[in-house]
C-alpha cells in the first residue's frame, strides 16, 4: 500500500464523538514509553503527523487520521503513566475500555511493545483483556535498530514461549519495526492494504 497522504481529523474523549465515516479503523496502542508517535509517523511517512515528545504519556485522547481517505488510523493514550494522578489514569482507562467495546468501525488493534524487554505483565494482561473481549489485535514490536538480528529473534522467541505458557493457542500476527530504520514498515502497510481489501463491501 502507498500512503498518498494522511491528514488530522480530531481528537476526543468520548467514543460517540468519534467520526462517522464507514471505513476500516486501526487503533495503535502501548505503553507510554513505546514510541507510537514515532511509528505512526514513520508509518504514514509524516514527520509531524502524531506529536512526538521526551515526556511518555502526551497522547491524552483518542486521536483520529485519514489515511488516503480510505482508513483510519487511530493514536489511543498508552497505559501504564508514569506521571499522572490515579484520577487521570482512570478516566483514560474508562474511555480506552469504551472506545474498544463500543467502536464498530475497529478492525484491529496493533499493540505496541518494546522488543528490547522481557514480557511485561502490563502488556499481557491487556493483551489478555483484548482477546477476551473478541478484539482482533496485532502485536508490534517497536526500536529493532536498538538490538542485534539475533537479540531480536530470541526476544520475539520469548514473547511466543510466554504467551504459549499462559492463555494463547498460538502467537498473534506480529510485525518488528523500527521507526528509525523504517523497518517493518512495507509489510505493515501491506498488511492493512490486505485486511481493506477483504473488507470491501462490508462497510
Amino acid at each position: 500500500m502507498k500512503i498518498k497522504y494522511a491528514e488530522f481529523i480530531m481528537s476526543n474523549s468520548d467514543v460517540a464523538k468519534c467520526p462517522k465515516d464507514p471505513i476500516p479503523e486501526y487503533a495503535f496502542i502501548g505503553r507510554s514509553n513505546v514510541g507510537k508517535s514515532s511509528l505512526i509517523n514513520m508509518l504514514t511517512n509524516h514527520k509531524g503527523l502524531a506529536k512526538t515528545s521526551g515526556r511518555p504519556g502526551k497522547t491524552q485522547l483518542i486521536n483520529h487520521f485519514k489515511v488516503n481517505g480510505e482508513w483510519f488510523l487511530v493514536d489511543l493514550p498508552g497505559y501504564g503513566y508514569a506521571r499522572v494522578s490515579k484520577k487521570h489514569k482512570k478516566t483514560f482507562q474508562k474511555y480506552i475500555t469504551e472506545y474498544f467495546r463500543k467502536r464498530k468501525q475497529l478492525v484491529c488493534a496493533f499493540v505496541l511493545v518494546d522488543i528490547r524487554h522481557e514480557p511485561q505483565k502490563i502488556d499481557m494482561e491487556f493483551m489478555e483483556w483484548l482477546g477476551t473481549n473478541g478484539i482482533p489485535f496485532c502485536i508490534i514490536f517497536t526500536k529493532a535498530d536498538k538490538l542485534k538480528p539475533t537479540d531480536i529473534e530470541s526476544h520475539t522467541n520469548a514473547y511466543r514461549k510466554k504467551m504459549l505458557a499462559d492463555v494463547w493457542e498460538e502467537m498473534p500476527q506480529h510485525f518488528v519495526t523500527s521507526s528509525a530504520h523504517g523497518t517493518g514498515r512495507e509489510d505493515l502497510l501491506s498488511y492493512i492494504g490486505s485486511v481493506n481489501e477483504e473488507l470491501k463491501g462490508n462497510f
